[in-house]
């Protein structure tokens, strides 16, 4: 019984990441305040998040001596920081973990960044996968 207690302890105290893998529906919700900035449709957004990572919201992939954080995949070689590389550019001024959490409201302010500075194909799966031909990427409730 007494093993139990730390456990416990550490359970309420450090709770686990709040994560999500929200379903096209869903993501239409959450992403209005997104939808149209620099003229990019939920259809665009839809196929692209999907083909990065399912709409994972704790999705993190290692890339090229970088890694890339949650839904958007937002790298912390120049948009966050992270212990993996202290030098980052940090543009959006936020720590990494925080894109691994449903709340987007963050996400999507450094989204707004990266889409001022570069633009929608800075997203690589956008272009060869989500220009064109997007009408299955749009929410059909029943």
């Amino acid at each position: 019984m007494m093993s139990f207690f730390p456990l416990l302890l550490v359970g309420i105290l450090f709770p686990a990441i709040q994560a999500k893998q929200f379903t096209k529906c869903e993501l239409s919700q959450v992403l209005k305040d997104l939808v149209g900035y620099r003229g990019i449709t939920l259809q665009e957004w839809s196929c692209t998040l999907f083909h990065m990572n399912s709409y994972n919201t704790q999705a993190i992939v290692h890339n090229n001596g970088s890694t890339e954080y949650g839904l958007f995949q937002i790298s912390n070689k120049s948009w966050c920081k992270d212990d993996q590389i202290p030098q980052s550019r940090n543009i959006c001024d936020i720590s990494c973990d925080k894109f691994l959490d449903d709340d987007l409201t963050d996400d999507i302010m450094c989204v707004k960044k990266i889409l001022d500075k570069e633009g929608i194909d800075h997203w690589l799966a956008h272009k060869p996968l989500c220009s064109e031909e997007l009408d299955q990427w749009l929410c059909k409730k029943l």
